[in-house]
């Protein structure tokens, strides 16, 4: 499988072109995701979006899954999001130069989409890398557009999931009871049967998990795709499309801009994500909570999502925190390797086929598993980079997507280092 030599050369990105704050902020959104995803992994599905369904909600419980909504729930999800925005045309600016930008996008995305269709039914339902694959495509057409553009266009997107779910949660009161009663169960408050079914499959082995993680990747995978993931997951990328137009990813604007971002997350972001929390628990977490009271984090979100852009591009505009973004440069320069061996580790923790924790590990204790987790990611994904040029998942993806096995290992260059 080869192509010419241009495939070869617009495939290899040298470390000078590398922009190390967009790894940065790709290695704080990886390690920060998993302090949500952790609960999808340890408990049962439904009581990531109705804390009420599953696990202690007293004390630390509670606090930990409060402290969890506020600064992770949405936000990294939103970065991740916003930086593939970016990715995007980063890589055609990239490639347009050197080889056809088109094809190689679109042979990028359709190996990342069977990548996410392996991940999403063979270990986890969580996968949001079919998702990413299907908006890549899908907003790629517009990557030429004005950047003020993009942002009005990234807006809209967005503004079209919230006024689905906002809808949704005004007809309430005129659903059926049989429909209401559906909805109650399959998504929102699932009978204690339900769940004592979800814990035994999760439990045993993986053949024994297969029909519900099926069954929840289809469901992700279709309507929710439909109405929520379209829109918001390629609305963000527009977003992010604009933002690496203007410099505000490259750390290239003012501290003053910075602080400005910063300022937005902590004065309007966070007291509309703690007011949502407030009245969700105020109403008992009513279904009602689902379309309506989620719009208190959806919008927040992002503004607490821009605010730790602030955060880390300081720390990018600061030479003695160096030691700090470093590592956390490596995590990011192989996130989809860091991603996937998230899968890998908390499944055989929680999962029937390694040490069976579902359902039995509180909220305290899943932040325990985030730590070892983030902390071997952080030690071993500078280690890898000193011997490998790329994590083994981006080397597949890249090699798969150039149609050429792509060197891994470093070779020592002319002065005697590594490349």
């Amino acid at each position: 499988m080869t192509h010419p030599e241009g495939y070869q050369r617009v495939a290899l990105v040298s470390e000078a072109e590398r922009i190390d704050s967009i790894d940065v902020l790709r290695g704080v959104a990886v390690l920060g995701i998993l302090v949500m995803n952790i609960q999808l992994f340890a408990m049962p599905g439904a009581a990531y979006f109705n804390p009420t369904v599953y696990g202690d909600l007293e004390g630390l419980n509670l606090y930990v899954w409060i402290v969890g909504r506020m600064f992770a729930d949405q936000k990294f999800m939103t970065i991740f999001s916003i930086l593939f925005g970016a990715s995007i045309v980063l890589i055609y600016d990239r490639t347009e130069a050197r080889g056809n930008a088109r094809r190689i996008h679109y042979r990028r995305m359709v190996w990342l989409l069977v990548i996410g269709l392996g991940h999403a039914y063979l270990f986890w339902s969580g996968d949001i890398l079919f998702l990413y694959a299907v908006c890549g495509m899908l907003v790629y057409p517009l990557r030429r557009q004005p950047p003020g553009r993009m942002l009005m266009f990234g807006v809209v997107l967005l503004a079209v999931a919230s006024a689905f779910s906002i809808g949704m949660g005004l007809s309430l009161p005129y659903w059926s009871q049989d429909a209401r009663a559906v909805f109650t169960q399959e998504v929102w408050q699932p009978t204690e049967e339900m769940i004592e079914a979800e814990l035994a499959a999760y439990r045993g082995g993986w053949l024994a998990q297969q029909p519900f993680r099926s069954a929840a990747t289809l469901e992700f995978q279709t309507s929710s795709l439909v109405a929520w993931g379209l829109w918001r997951a390629g609305g963000l990328m527009l977003v992010g499309m604009a933002l690496f137009r203007y410099g505000v990813l490259s750390a290239e604007c003012s501290q003053r801009f910075y602080m400005l971002l910063i300022a937005l997350a902590i004065v309007i972001g966070l007291p509309l994500v703690v007011y949502g929390i407030a009245i969700n628990f105020e109403r008992g977490w009513p279904v009602w909570s689902f379309f309506i009271g989620e719009q208190f984090n959806y919008w927040p979100s992002i503004l607490v999502s821009l605010g730790y852009v602030g955060v880390v591009m300081l720390a990018c505009q600061t030479t003695t925190l160096q030691v700090l973004t470093r590592p956390l440069a490596s995590v990011g320069r192989i996130a989809l390797t860091n991603y996937l061996l998230q899968t890998i580790l908390c499944t055989v923790f929680f999962y029937g086929h390694g040490l069976g924790w579902f359902g039995s590990v509180d909220r305290i204790w899943q932040v325990g598993v985030v730590f070892v987790v983030g902390m071997v990611q952080l030690v071993a994904s500078p280690l890898w980079l000193r011997r490998y040029r790329f994590g083994p998942a981006e080397w597949a993806w890249r090699s798969l997507t150039y149609g050429t096995l792509l060197s891994l290992r470093r070779q020592p260059s002319k002065e005697g280092r590594e490349d």
